[in-house]
């Protein structure tokens, strides 16, 4: 079952939109120059586009730039569907300005592959990533483990519970939060794999509902309101909540028995980047030993083999993941989106 599971998850990381380029088959995939060389005659720009919080951002672009001075990385940072909505504008516009794409989900990632937007880069660092983690065609890779969880306010509880149907309860009637799903991949992610659960379904977003939940854009709002006491409950990616508990608020995170959905934060590379080599080597260090190493250092599980969770989370053996095909989800998800608004608003 973990290795349908892992088959799935990998399959599925693309994003919406499409240019000119073409996606390289496996056949003819590059790989890259010794870190040595790189570091010496790599230099020039790279527009990097991710959904991660800014500080992380910030923080692997310096720790990035420590080995290669002479690559000057700019930032774009937002929710995975605000960026993928600018790499859209910007295709109509005549040119995708994004070199790496860093953002929340597989399903993302596979409608870019399948609209030719990724370039095939088998990293060397691949090698270190389990396989089931890294597209076939070597066009984006995981580089994290996130599951979404039930964050818990512990000085509003008396005791924490162990399911996600709290959220439907009369203890969580308009104490209930979440990110939307037209702003957060993982969202959105969640939304399609939930629904499809015969422990939740549709029926489950109706209680949520007639609950009072309430629904805001991103997860940080969610940690932001449930940490503060503003609510009780919150569905939310589990590396902010461990953060933020560890940091003192009054937070705790559950994995719920039912399971959780799981998403990897795929790395890949707009077909039409104007530089290669300084994007290749860009992904490269994120799936380095010590890119991964300072994931984890940020409070994130690493995907890198051998590098150790950080405290407070489970690494992906430890927990029980719910999730579905990826292809149906690709195909599903402007209707998802859909419903979920007929059902809880925007």
């Amino acid at each position: 079952m973990k290795r349908y599971f892992y088959s799935m998850l990998a399959a599925s990381a693309l994003v919406l939109g499409a240019c000119g380029g073409s996606t390289e088959t496996s056949e003819n995939v590059e790989t890259s120059n010794s870190s040595s060389e790189a570091a010496e005659n790599i230099s020039g720009k790279i527009n990097f586009y991710t959904s991660q919080p800014d500080s992380d951002a910030g923080e692997l672009v310096k720790a990035f730039n420590e080995q290669y001075p002479d690559i000057n990385v700019e930032i774009f940072r937002s929710g995975t569907e605000e960026v993928i909505s600018k790499i859209q504008a910007e295709k109509q516009a005549g040119e995708i300005q994004a070199d790496v794409l860093l953002v929340a989900d597989a399903v993302t990632f596979e409608s870019l592959k399948e609209q030719e937007l990724l370039l095939a880069y088998q990293s060397p660092e691949h090698d270190h990533i389990p396989a089931e983690f890294v597209d076939e065609d070597y066009t984006y890779a995981g580089t994290k483990v996130m599951a979404t969880v039930l964050a818990v306010n512990t000085n509003a509880v008396n005791e924490l519970p162990n399911s996600w149907q709290v959220l439907a309860g009369t203890d969580a009637s308009g104490e209930g939060i979440m990110p939307s799903p037209l702003y957060s991949g993982a969202a959105a992610y969640n939304v399609g794999v939930l629904s499809r659960q015969n422990a939740f379904g549709w029926e489950f977003f109706e209680k949520l509902r007639d609950n009072d939940l309430t629904v805001v854009q991103g997860n940080g709002a969610v940690l932001q309101a449930v940490a503060a006491g503003e609510k009780t409950y919150g569905m939310v990616v589990d590396f902010i909540v461990a953060r933020a508990k560890a940091e003192g608020s009054p937070i705790d995170l559950i994995y719920p028995e039912e399971g959780v959905p799981v998403i990897t934060e795929p790395i890949g590379i707009l077909s039409n980047t104007k530089n290669e080599a300084a994007a290749k080597a860009f992904v490269d260090f994120v799936l380095s030993e010590e890119g991964q190493t300072m994931s984890s250092e940020l409070g994130y599980t690493p995907i890198r083999e051998g590098v150790a969770a950080p405290e407070g989370l489970k690494a992906i053996t430890d927990m029980k993941v719910v999730s579905h095909d990826i292809k149906e989800l690709l195909k599903t998800r402007d209707e998802d989106k859909q419903r979920f608004i007929e059902i809880l608003g925007e």
